[in-house]
């Protein structure tokens, strides 16, 4: 009995487990690098627009069009939240003085600038 078994109409390659042929199959390198902001903009996708999601999806470009939607928005966020918290004072020394005002004042920035990130990107 053999341990490996490759169809050659498919090219997919089959490995014995046990009483079954199973399919070696790997997910493309990457596939797990997709961000917060990725992950919203699939959830999006999926609820608002079924046929482009299934179109990427089948071909095969649902991961890379979701990393191309994701460094983007976190970039954005990143460069926004430090300009909103350096225009609104929100500096290290506050940090230092008072902590709890701090972690508040930036946490309201984070979800204003998330709004922004959310319209201006992923919700389009």
């Amino acid at each position: 009995m053999h341990q490996n078994y490759s169809d050659e109409k498919t090219g997919i390659s089959y490995t014995l487990v046990g009483d079954y042929y199973l399919p070696d199959l790997t997910a493309p390198d990457g596939d797990s690098e997709i961000g917060r902001f990725g992950r919203m903009h699939l959830r999006f996708l999926k609820e608002h627009k079924r046929v482009a999601y299934l179109e990427l999806f089948s071909s095969g470009r649902l991961n890379a069009y979701l990393r191309d939607i994701d460094i983007p928005a976190q970039e954005m966020f990143d460069r926004l939240v430090k300009e909103y918290a350096e225009h609104q004072g929100v500096t290290e020394q506050l940090k230092a003085d008072n902590q709890m005002e701090w972690v508040g004042r930036m946490n309201n920035i984070r979800n204003a600038v998330q709004e922004v990130v959310l319209a201006e990107i992923v919700y389009l």
